[in-house]
C-alpha cells in the first residue's frame, strides 16, 4: 500500500509533520511517501497569474502524488484558526487542476497544536469540505496539547487513549 503523508504546514519544524510520520509508521508494510510543502512552493494564486503563466509543475506534481496513493495521512496546522497560508495555496493552484484534488483517496484527516484545543476549527473545516474536492475521509482525529501527549524525541505518542484512537483510524485506511 502505497500511502502519502504530508503536514498542511511549511514549518521546518512541524508538530503536524511529526505526528503526520508517525501516522504512517504504524501502517505495517506500508511504502510511505512524506512530502514536505516547502518543495511545493509557488506564487499566490490569482486568476491573472493562471491566465500569464499556467498552473506551476508544483501543483502538478502535488495531484499526481495524490493520485499515485493509495491511502493520505494528512496533519493540519491551523492558523488563526483555518489553513496555514502554504497549504491553503498549494491547494488553490491544485484544484485549478481539478476540483477533486483527491481523487477520492481514502484519507485520514489529523491536526495537532501545542494547546488543549487541538487545532480542531481547521480539522473542522477540512473535514467539512472534503466532499466538494473528492476526499474519501475515513476518519479525523484531533490530537491536543502536542507536546504533552507525543514525544519528539523517541517521535511517539505517548497518550495510550488517542494512540487507541489513531490505531483504530489507520484500520479504516486499509
Amino acid at each position: 500500500m502505497k500511502v502519502l503523508v504530508f503536514a498542511a504546514s511549511n514549518s521546518r519544524q512541524s508538530i503536524n509533520q511529526q505526528l503526520a510520520s508517525y501516522a504512517g509508521s504504524l501502517i505495517p508494510n506500508a511504502e510511505l511517501e512524506v512530502l514536505d510543502l516547502n518543495d511545493y512552493e509557488m506564487p499566490i494564486y490569482s486568476i491573472e497569474r493562471e491566465t500569464e503563466g499556467g498552473i506551476p509543475d508544483e501543483a502538478q506534481r502535488f495531484y499526481a502524488k495524490i493520485g499515485a496513493a493509495d491511502a493520505i495521512i494528512v496533519s493540519f496546522a491551523e492558523h488563526n484558526g483555518s489553513y496555514s497560508a502554504a497549504y491553503k495555496n498549494l491547494f488553490d493552484w491544485t484544484s485549478r487542476l481539478d476540483m477533486k484534488v483527491y481523487q477520492n483517496t481514502p484519507m485520514l484527516m489529523m491536526a495537532t497544536s501545542p494547546g488543549p484545543g487541538g487545532a480542531q476549527s481547521v480539522l473542522a473545516s477540512a473535514v467539512g469540505s472534503a466532499p466538494y474536492f473528492a476526499a474519501d475521509v475515513k476518519a479525523s482525529l484531533s490530537v491536543p496539547s502536542f507536546f504533552d501527549n507525543f514525544d519528539s524525541e523517541t517521535g511517539e505518542l505517548t497518550n495510550d487513549e488517542i494512540k487507541q484512537q489513531l490505531e483504530a483510524a489507520l484500520k479504516l485506511l486499509h
